[in-house]
């Protein structure tokens, strides 16, 4: 991996050696809005950019982890169709998983490797994982997705949009949060949960985002 960075994407990758200082790096660039149109970018796209969205923080966090001999494993969380997924960066430490994430709200955010399972990990997202009228809308979420599989260029590197990558992400098995009966049965969160969680965001959205 170090010969395809640059002297200056070395020094970046080298100083963030644990997931806590990956988080604090994820948390102070800007969010993405993608004001001139969708983006998937590689990290390095991100570096130069200096912005980010959840899927592009989770690739840098894997890239990074990948960079000090970890795995590079993402996982994704599906929601109804209203709403939008959300994807995470994998690591495991002292035999227990966490997270690495970025987001602009309150919620859905980092976790410390306190869980014994993937899917443990990933059930801690569902009751934060609201929307403006109360319901919760998380429905699954994917097994660690494994980026050793894919060329390191094509994603560490790569100038084009990762259209593809985010398509295996998305279509690589996934597995529900309960059974159906029991989703149709969650109880909505209140109104001050809504109010104090979902709608505070880190980075003020532009007046001009398009819509």
């Amino acid at each position: 991996m170090q010969t395809l960075l640059t002297p200056v994407e070395r020094r970046v990758f080298g100083r963030l050696n644990t997931p806590q200082k990956i988080q604090d790096y994820l948390d102070a660039l800007p969010i993405n809005f993608e004001l001139s149109g969708e983006t998937y970018m590689s990290p390095r796209r991100v570096l130069k950019a200096k912005t980010v969205h959840c899927f592009e923080g989770a690739l840098l966090a894997a890239a990074t982890l990948a960079y000090h001999g970890k795995k590079a494993l993402l996982m994704d969380l599906k929601t109804i169709a209203r709403d939008e997924d959300h994807v995470v960066a994998l690591f495991k430490e002292n035999g227990r998983w966490g997270a690495i994430s970025k987001t602009n709200h309150t919620i859905l955010r980092y976790r410390d490797p306190i869980y014994l399972t993937p899917r443990e990990l990933a059930l801690s997202y569902v009751n934060e994982y609201i929307m403006a009228d109360g319901r919760k809308s998380m429905r699954s979420y994917s097994g660690p997705f494994d980026l050793a599989k894919y060329p390191l260029p094509d994603w560490l590197t790569a100038e084009d949009d990762l259209i593809d990558l985010v398509n295996d992400l998305d279509d690589s098995r996934h597995f529900p949060i309960a059974p159906e009966k029991t989703l149709r049965a969650l109880r909505p969160v209140l109104p001050f949960e809504i109010k104090h969680m979902a709608h505070a965001q880190e980075w003020p959205t532009p007046k001009h985002k398009r819509s």
